[in-house]
């Protein structure tokens, strides 16, 4: 259940490897652009390839991160929905509601609309959308 938690609250976590990655390439970013900085008056040229390099490697870096998060969010696994079905045993009567945490087959669930027995569960499932059949049939 907590995965599913994590899933719908839109946040995106990049996993600790790669952020690590992230950190030491933008270390070594911001080392070439002070040196660049700080060697510009003495030797231009090297000062130059040094900004050159930090800048491309800080937008390669960027790039890299934010390709790693649309890549993982487009991984997301959604969970289908469960639904419950509850039955009176007197009368009949059907009812499909929402799977609600403590559910299970056989157990005793609210009283009737048209009786006021009590209802059980008698069936517990997942949808599976039309796309999804196509998907998995052999």
């Amino acid at each position: 259940m907590e995965g599913t938690k994590a899933q719908s609250n839109g946040k995106v976590r990049i996993p600790m490897f790669v952020l690590l990655v992230m950190l030491i390439i933008l270390a070594f970013c911001l080392t070439a652009i002070i040196l660049a900085i700080n060697m510009f008056e003495s030797n231009p040229t090297i000062a130059g390839y040094l900004l050159l390099g930090g800048v491309l490697a800080l937008a390669a870096a960027t790039y890299a991160l934010m390709q790693v998060r649309r890549r993982i969010a487009s991984l997301r696994i959604e969970a289908p929905p469960v639904t419950t079905t509850i039955e009176c045993k007197k009368c009949g009567f059907k009812s499909v509601r929402p799977f609600q945490r403590g559910d299970y087959v056989f157990k005793e669930a609210e009283k009737c609309e048209k009786c006021s027995n009590p209802m059980t569960v008698t069936a517990i499932f997942k949808e599976i959308k039309e796309k999804d059949k196509e998907h998995h049939s052999f």
